[in-house]
């Protein structure tokens, strides 16, 4: 599945959902399948700095493609991380810096976090890029 196809499945997934506070109760639910990341990647060096929750974010290069592992000690942003990592894992640096990430807007995600939340997710997006960048000859 390519990373417009994985967008494409959380867009049809948040269409099912009238109601924001549904869409915020999907969210948590995609953050506690997120796969528990071991204590030794929870590192400064791994941390994002403009969240107000803690959130860490690395990878590991396989074959060419990144594959992502994240963690957060926030329910909200634990979700939000889970929806980035589920979509840019498993893609090579060249998509993920080239993917616009439509599926925010298109469920309408900016429009209903806190501004500190967005400016979060902001620093995900620039942390998953940073990481892409660092790869991309690597």
């Amino acid at each position: 599945m390519n990373l417009q196809e994985k967008e494409q499945q959380i867009i049809d997934a948040f269409a099912v959902f009238d109601d924001w506070l549904d869409k915020y109760g999907y969210i948590i639910d995609m953050g506690k399948e997120l796969p528990a990341m071991d204590s030794r990647f929870k590192t400064n060096e791994n941390l994002v700095e403009t969240c107000q929750s803690r959130v860490w974010i690395t990878a590991e290069k396989r074959e060419g493609r990144l594959y992502f592992l994240a963690d957060s000690d926030a329910l909200i942003s634990k979700g939000v991380i889970s929806m980035l990592v589920k979509i840019v894992s498993g893609e090579t640096p060249e998509d993920i810096l080239n993917a616009d990430l439509r599926f925010l807007k298109k469920i309408g995600l900016i429009e209903h976090l806190s501004p500190a939340r967005v400016n979060g997710l902001a620093g995900m997006i620039q942390r998953i890029q940073d990481i892409a960048k660092q790869n991309i000859s690597a």
